[in-house]
């Protein structure tokens, strides 16, 4: 799916159905048949499906939303600043074939605002992963692990996708052999260990259409978002990272009802991934 086509019939198209999601909306109604705060029910987390090129792998789908994620390992000279811990490295690719709005060619804005508020951030700041698990070697050699996120399919919030996704995959990962003597990564032989992983960060993004606040937006909805808040949770409750997007500021006010919603829906997502 993805916007019409550019163009006079395109623009009265898109006009259409933007006066028919705002007739909807002040009704508290939806395209699909929604509640504003319910995600669609069809949500889908597929574990190790390339098992033979990466070292984890996941598809999630949301309704008719889809990403896949995989994970490589490298073996790097840690940083300055973290001699002890190693890192992750996010990737975003939104493909031509999931939206005729996507081109191929390097990383658009949206793609490099998905892998770093939403994939690194999330991971990073929520420290669901033992950085300090990942060294080999103090201030010599340690673990990068490489996510790289791939957009199959966009009907709407490939954020939350793309954020679940990574995460499965992460999950899913174990670490290939590394051969101390050659310092060098054996990834034909697959290993057994996986990252230790300490917390579930779950991104919800939240929009505001006109005066209405609602979860899980398909791609129509997303055209007519005034804002958009996405925000990462721990099962706590905790906020660990927040990404706004759109033309319109947040009241105080919708901030707070937009994070407590994002807590509330990211409990109902995390027992996908448990």
């Amino acid at each position: 799916m993805g916007s019409p086509e550019k163009g006079t019939k395109g623009e009265i198209h898109m006009n259409i159905i933007k006066k028919h999601v705002y007739s909807l909306i002040e009704k508290e109604e939806r395209l699909d048949g929604r509640k504003l705060e319910e995600f669609r029910k069809d949500i889908s987390i597929e574990y190790d499906i390339s098992p033979n090129s990466a070292e984890g792998s996941a598809r999630v789908k949301i309704g008719e939303t889809e990403v896949i994620a995989g994970i490589k390992f490298d073996v790097i000279k840690p940083y300055p600043d973290d001699p002890d811990k190693g890192t992750i490295i996010a990737g975003v690719e939104l493909l031509p074939l999931s939206s005729p709005d996507f081109e191929n060619g390097p990383p658009n804005i949206k793609a490099v605002e998905l892998a770093r508020a939403v994939v690194d951030r999330g991971l990073r700041e929520s420290q669901a992963i033992d950085f300090k698990s990942l060294c080999i070697k103090k201030e010599e050699k340690a673990w990068a692990i490489l996510i790289d996120v791939y957009s199959i399919n966009d009907a709407g919030n490939l954020a939350d996708a793309i954020g679940l996704a990574a995460l499965a995959a992460v999950k899913d990962a174990k670490f290939p052999k590394y051969d101390e003597k050659k310092e060098k990564i054996d990834y034909e032989k697959k290993g057994t260990k996986k990252i230790s992983i300490k917390e579930i960060p779950i991104p919800i993004t939240v929009i505001k259409i006109k005066d209405k606040i609602l979860v899980d937006p398909l791609l129509e909805e997303e055209e007519c978002a005034d804002a958009r808040l996405t925000v990462t949770t721990l099962e706590s409750g905790r906020v660990c990272a927040l990404q706004k997007g759109g033309n319109v500021s947040l009241t105080p006010e919708e901030t707070i009802k937009m994070i407590d919603l994002a807590i509330k829906k990211g409990k109902e997502l995390r027992k996908l991934l448990k």
